[in-house]
């Protein structure tokens, strides 16, 4: 099972503050976030260009992790370190990102259901983003909230799964206590009043789950 760059997935929206996305996603970094999902897939192709190379210029800056969603060839653009691919995507579609970044690069798949974790797996992602376990404004149309139950269910595939959809401080350490390999955000931290103050509240919730998961073992 490969290891994450982080257990925070960053996910890009430009419309969730009054900032510019760069200065959002540079203050994200600031508070400790080194994986970055640049989204923001409404742009045309080169206002998407440009845009994702003021966020690459702040993540490779910051030694973090780009993950570009949906676009191989702006992934490799940019010098990112892997694309995100939308569900249901094969083994065909992850073999061709392979192909054009690399061996070495990051593929996530996003997944709604148990059986998309697996299927995921089988076609050989890295990792899948698990949405909605919670009701949320910024992933309407996906069905019913998943629960802690569908998030255990999901984990069965071997594969590591990053809880997204609702999550705050408390959630965060549920997920992780759950059997979540990260936890993906984006209102909480793109329209959040302090993008690094709300990053490091968020880290701090995680490590918090691990130590007492710790304690609960001995």
């Amino acid at each position: 099972m490969r290891v994450l760059p982080s257990p925070l997935l960053a996910v890009t929206d430009r419309h969730g503050h009054t900032r510019p996305l760069a200065e959002t996603v540079q203050a994200v970094l600031d508070g400790g976030g080194r994986w970055i999902w640049f989204r923001d897939r409404d742009l045309e192709a080169d206002a998407r260009l440009r845009l994702g190379a003021r966020v690459a210029e702040c993540v490779q800056a910051a030694n973090a992790v780009l993950t570009v969603g949906g676009d191989v060839a702006l992934a490799r653009a940019l010098g990112a370190d892997g694309v995100h691919l939308g569900g249901r995507s094969g083994s065909e579609a992850i073999a061709a990102a392979r192909a054009v970044l690399g061996g070495a690069a990051l593929i996530g798949v996003s997944a709604h259901t148990p059986q998309e974790v697996a299927t995921a797996a089988q076609a050989g992602a890295d990792y899948v983003t698990l949405s909605p376990i919670y009701a949320t404004a910024s992933k309407p149309g996906y069905g019913p909230a998943l629960g802690l139950t569908g998030l255990a269910d999901s984990l069965g595939a071997g594969l590591p799964v990053v809880a997204l959809g609702g999550l705050g401080p408390e959630a965060v350490r549920s997920c992780r206590a759950a059997g979540a390999a990260g936890i993906a955000i984006m209102g909480g931290l793109m329209r959040a009043a302090d993008p690094a103050d709300a990053t490091r509240t968020l880290l701090e919730a995680w490590s918090a789950a691990e130590t007492s998961a710790a304690r609960t073992a001995t």
